[in-house]
């Protein structure tokens, strides 16, 4: 039955992709040359992340050495698997004042402008963002920009730059014990700020930053800056938070925690797939029309604290909701660290944890979707996007994604069962291609059953 196309561990070599729709990449050529009429304005997202996706780099835990060096020797794997942009995470030196386990968070920073010499070197940095452009990658770095390190050089020599408690230390907040609050109504502190963000673009030629923890009461300070930073280079920002007002500040980008939280509930029982539609809904009446989110069933965070995926998605749960990451709308796909192994426990975030990459088990599934995102401006976050109906439609989420007659049609099953289908929409009648079975299969009116969590990709 045509449902056995799903089966997890049944994965075809990418490269099968090619074979049935060859000259792809002349395709999509021909249809960037063609696309004048579309060309991106000067206020929207480098066109290159528009068409990528991202893959987090866990620099301490990719390798037992911890280092960049060691990490770069993954570069030509990560390039043959599909990756595009590498987000590292933060890749400066961690505070010792209150440092939190033995080896500290990333997010404490002592020093804007230098590099955790557990890492390597800043001449080890700029190889590493040489190699990994001339191999095609583009550069993210992790900036955090609401707290620095306990023991970080400003507390010194700028103590006003930061706010303070009752007693007037330097704030900590929530329970983050290792780092002190920032001074926001402070426009010293700005400049300071932004010219430390400049010193990565001009000195290491960086491709752009994802902001940890932005609010809105820095919305000023983050117009002025992304303004400023892009007087040098046409620049990707990504912020790690979730709210309209981050496009207006310049921000191509937010993170799709509500996506995110709504599949979780729905790997969980707990809501059903007609829950999707009110998360596209909401975003589309609340963001501009050039708006990204970033699409992921697991990063850093969810992965230490909430054991995601191999828990909040566990085995066969997890692939329609990674082919949902990597198919929705207006949307980018992130990877994290591991996931392609896949890593079935929580990455440590103060102690050395290292990554056993072995197996790579889900290695072949994601280069068979980020090849066909990368072949295809059908799956690019501003392609079309059609919701159908060919089943229960609160267990199977169906739509249709469309750009220059390239169209692809995605079925997912976000249930325990298996569900019948029927597609009557007579224009998908035909003999498209059957991406993870690697071959041309006829779509008509027949009924047909797709198994629990079973997902379908199919290439016209």
């Amino acid at each position: 039955m045509r449902w056995s196309s799903v089966i997890c561990n049944s994965f075809l070599y990418f490269l099968v992709v090619f074979a049935s729709c060859n000259s792809a990449s002349t395709d999509r050529q021909e249809e960037k040359a063609d696309s004048t009429k579309n060309a991106i304005a000067s206020d929207s997202p480098p066109d290159w992340i528009v068409e990528g996706n991202i893959y987090e780099v866990n620099v301490r835990q990719y390798s037992p050495e911890g280092t960049f060096k060691a990490f770069e020797k993954s570069l030509p794997r990560l390039k043959q698997m599909g990756v595009q942009t590498l987000w590292f995470m933060p890749i400066n030196p961690i505070s010792k004042v209150d440092r939190k386990g033995a080896l500290g968070s990333y997010y404490a920073v002592a020093d804007y402008t230098s590099i955790n010499p557990e890492f390597g070197t800043l001449q080890d940095w700029k190889e590493l963002v040489t190699n990994a452009h001339n191999m095609g990658f583009k550069i993210v770095i992790d900036w955090v920009p609401n707290h620095t390190g306990g023991d970080h050089r400003w507390l010194r020599t700028h103590p006003d730059f930061y706010v303070k408690d009752s007693t007037g230390k330097a704030l900590s907040p929530f329970d983050w014990t290792d780092v002190r609050q920032l001074n926001f109504e402070n426009k010293e502190m700005w400049d300071s700020m932004t010219a430390a963000m400049k010193y990565w673009v001009t000195e290491t030629d960086i491709d752009g930053f994802r902001c940890d923890h932005v609010e809105k009461f820095q919305a000023e300070f983050w117009k002025k800056c992304i303004t400023e930073l892009r007087s040098l280079k046409k620049l990707f920002m990504l912020a790690e938070a979730e709210d309209s007002w981050l496009f207006s500040v310049g921000f191509d980008m937010d993170y799709g925690w509500r996506l995110f939280h709504t599949t979780v509930d729905i790997a969980a029982g707990k809501r059903n797939a007609l829950s999707i539609d009110t998360v596209l809904m909401k975003f589309d009446t609340s963001s501009p029309r050039n708006a990204l989110q970033l699409y992921f069933t697991s990063n850093h965070d969810e992965n230490s604290w909430n054991k995601a995926d191999y828990r909040t998605m566990p085995g066969l749960v997890h692939a329609p909701f990674a082919v949902l990451t990597q198919t929705m709308p207006r949307g980018v796909p992130l990877i994290y660290s591991g996931q392609e192994e896949p890593v079935v426990d929580s990455i440590s975030f103060f102690y050395k944890d290292t990554i056993h990459f072995k197996n790579f088990g889900r290695e072949k599934f994601y280069q068979t979707l980020l090849s066909l995102r990368k072949s295809y401006l059908a799956l690019s976050a501003d392609a079309s996007f059609k919701k159908i109906s060919v089943g229960d439609n609160k267990a199977v989420y169906s739509f249709i994604r469309e750009a220059y007659g390239k169209k692809i049609l995605v079925i997912a099953n976000l249930s325990p069962k298996e569900q019948s289908l029927k597609i009557n929409d007579s224009s998908l009648y035909g003999k498209p291609y059957n991406l993870f079975m690697g071959n041309n299969e006829t779509v008509d009116s027949r009924e047909w059953k797709i198994q629990p969590w079973g997902y379908v990709v199919y290439v016209y």
